[in-house]
């Protein structure tokens, strides 16, 4: 299946062009292990003409109108719904995503994070007067977009609309995992009239491709979404050339089940949040706390909700539960799992291989742990896969030492009735996001993280304010 005529392509100032090399590399399905597109890789020389065709269009789109920049996000929200269901087909595809979930999360969060930059733009304030200063929010100027595989359309999305509302341009290297949707997205781009060179788009590896756009001494901003790793390696490499990075990286967030919530309903909840994606989510709810003296009955209940997925078809609309993106990703969760299970968890459900009665995927057995102890490798170490720790606690001061205690502090949870309660252990934890009883999820709410889990803050006006320099003239006034 060919999802794109584009695949061994570049876009790049507003034309479909042949890479400057012949490298290429198949794209696995990864619920069957076989590959169902070739894209082009691409090189340093490949980089530098879209950094080029992106610095050229700068120099005019960086004074561009609001107006101008609305109705650009406008006609690709258009051009976007109208390839919806192209998109969740080629993300259920690339990352076996099941379909239903590739519909109503994967294609819906482009959407939205679409709807949301637009009403951001429409009410953000570019300067205002201070005293006799005149404060000038200007674009950055050429922004370097580097994403990931687990939610190819949310993260290309939630760079790509405010960098462009805040008038930069920019070059997008999406992940050469899960490339095709993204090459969607630039037919999307291409569709809705985007001035030539204002977004490009080119494949290819970290090292060849990544690294390339991260030293580049025309490119003004990186934003980085991936692991931990590899955001270390692109801050580096954007030092020498003291660019602006932002990152949002890894997690291991703590879901703290009070003494007082409806412990049945939250520990549902919070193991079917673990496992949603295939447990590919950077914010997933992975180190669930519950009170000591209910630790049993939690685990009797995570047990339950794990035997309700549906593992399978990723094309089934029946199907929860998909594989994982790739044999590197599933061989790492095996051994964490093992490692679990060697040092002492107690296993409550799944365990190392495939599902029953699944002989081809990279599929994992929703995997629950029980008695987990902060020395514990599953404790602290970031699994990406359908892999929960249930940790007891005995008093709220030891819930949130064990939910501090981490170098990731992308989003925790907490379930309870009490509110008051609830916002003071919010204020203590260490984290960019605090979800209170598994709210909707907010496009408007800034998303990014403390310590090692990033810098900076995306989504709606949090995102353009990212793309900004801030000028002061002083004397305006």
């Amino acid at each position: 299946m060919s999802f794109t005529a584009n695949a061994r392509k570049f876009y790049i100032d507003g034309a479909w062009i042949e890479p400057a090399q012949t490298a290429t590399l198949d794209v696995i399905n990864p619920a069957t292990e076989v590959p169902f597109e070739t894209i082009a890789m691409g090189s340093a020389a490949d980089v530098d003409r879209a950094v080029a065709a992106a610095r050229k269009a700068y120099g005019t789109w960086a004074f561009s109108t609001r107006d101008e920049r609305l109705n650009l996000l406008r006609n690709v929200l258009e051009e976007y719904n109208r390839r919806f269901e192209d998109i969740a087909q080629a993300v259920s595809t690339e990352m076996g995503a099941p379909i239903t979930f590739a519909r109503e999360a994967q294609a819906w969060a482009g959407r939205a994070h679409m709807e949301a930059t637009i009403k951001a733009l429409e009410d953000f304030h570019f300067e205002e007067l201070r005293g006799t200063t005149q404060l000038i929010r200007e674009p950055i100027g050429v922004t370097a977009l580097i994403t990931p595989w687990n939610w190819p359309l949310n993260q290309i999305v939630c760079k790509v609309a405010p960098a462009i509302a805040a008038g930069c341009t920019v070059v997008l290297k999406p992940s050469e995992i899960a490339p095709v949707s993204g090459l969607l997205f630039a037919e999307i781009m291409d569709a809705a009239g985007t001035p030539p060179g204002v977004f490009n788009l080119v494949n290819g590896n970290g090292p060849d491709v990544g690294q390339v756009l991260a030293e580049h001494r025309d490119v003004d901003m990186v934003s980085f979404t991936g692991s931990t790793r590899a955001g270390i390696l692109v801050a580096k490499a954007a030092a020498d050339t003291v660019k602006r990075v932002a990152q949002e990286l890894g997690g291991k967030s703590a879901n703290i089940i009070l003494p007082n919530a409806d412990l049945a309903a939250a520990v549902a909840a919070g193991v079917l949040g673990c496992f949603s994606n295939s447990g590919q989510s950077c914010d997933a709810p992975t180190r669930m706390l519950v009170p000591a003296d209910r630790h049993a009955e939690a685990l009797e209940v995570a047990r339950a909700a794990a035997a309700t997925l549906v593992i399978g078809d990723p094309a089934d609309e029946a199907t929860t539960q998909g594989p994982v993106v790739s044999a590197t990703q599933w061989e790492k969760i095996q051994r964490l799992i093992q490692i679990a299970i060697d040092e002492g968890a107690e296993l409550v459900a799944g365990g190392t291989g495939r599902p029953e009665g699944i002989d081809t995927g990279y599929f994992v057995k929703p995997t629950v742990f029980g008695g987990v102890t902060p020395a514990m490798t599953i404790a602290h170490e970031e699994v990406f896969g359908s892999v929960l720790a249930i940790m007891p606690y005995d008093s709220i001061e030891q819930a949130v030492t064990l939910a501090n205690d981490t170098v990731y502090g992308l989003g925790n949870y907490i379930a309870g009735t009490d509110i008051d309660q609830i916002r003071s252990i919010a204020r203590r934890l260490r984290s960019g996001t605090v979800n209170i009883n598994y709210p909707d999820w907010d496009t408007f709410a800034p998303f990014g993280g403390y310590k090692q889990s990033g810098n900076g803050r995306e989504y709606a006006d949090y995102g353009i304010h990212d793309f900004l320099e801030i000028k002061s003239v002083v004397g305006w006034g």
